[in-house]
C-alpha cells in the first residue's frame, strides 16, 4: 500500500526519485527491475501504478466499455492514451516525460504521495495549496463507514 508523502526535485534530466517505501510497494520482476505505469490522474497530477495495481485499475475500466456510453468511452480513450510503462533505472529514479510534466504543472520541485492502491505525483506548490485548503471535517464519516456519507457522497449536502 502507497503511504505518506515526500518532497523531491527533478534534476536536469527530468527524472525523480522514488522514495523506497514505494519502490517496495512496486516490487521487482523477473528480470530484476521495478517496472511501473505512469499515467495523468484525474486531477493535474500523475498517478503511478505498480504493475498489479494498474492491472487491477486497467480491469474495473475496461470491463465498463460499452454500457457506459459516450461519457466513459472518451474517459477511456483520454486514460489509455496516456498511459506510459516505465522502469526505475540503478539509482531508483523514473523520467517524468515532457507532456506529463506539462499537464500536472510540474517545473521542479514534487510532492510523491500515497493514496493506497497508487501513488501521485503532484507539481510541490500545487499540493501544499490543495491540503492547506482541504475540508478534513467529513473524515470520521469515511473511517467509521457511515453508510448514509458513502451512498451520497461527500458532494451531497446532508438532510435535515
Amino acid at each position: 500500500m502507497f503511504t505518506g508523502e515526500s518532497f523531491h526535485s527533478l534534476d536536469a534530466k527530468h527524472r525523480v526519485f522514488i522514495p523506497k517505501r514505494f519502490q517496495r510497494v512496486l516490487g521487482s520482476e523477473a528480470d530484476g527491475a521495478t517496472h511501473l505505469v505512469l499515467t495523468h490522474g484525474a486531477e493535474p497530477c500523475l498517478y503511478v501504478f505498480s504493475n498489479t495495481g494498474f492491472d487491477a485499475a486497467l480491469e474495473r475500466l475496461k470491463t465498463q466499455a460499452f454500457g457506459g456510453g459516450e461519457k466513459l468511452r472518451n474517459l477511456q480513450r483520454r486514460f489509455f492514451s496516456k498511459v506510459h510503462p516505465t522502469q526505475l533505472d540503478t539509482s531508483g529514479r523514473i523520467v517524468l516525460p515532457e507532456g506529463f510534466r506539462d499537464y500536472a504543472g510540474i517545473e521542479k520541485e514534487i510532492a510523491m504521495i500515497g493514496v493506497a492502491n497508487r501513488a501521485e505525483i503532484w507539481d510541490r506548490q500545487r499540493w501544499e495549496s490543495l491540503i492547506a485548503n482541504a475540508d478534513l471535517s467529513e473524515m470520521d464519516s469515511i473511517l467509521v463507514g457511515d453508510d448514509d456519507f458513502t451512498q451520497r457522497g461527500p458532494e451531497t449536502p446532508l438532510s435535515n
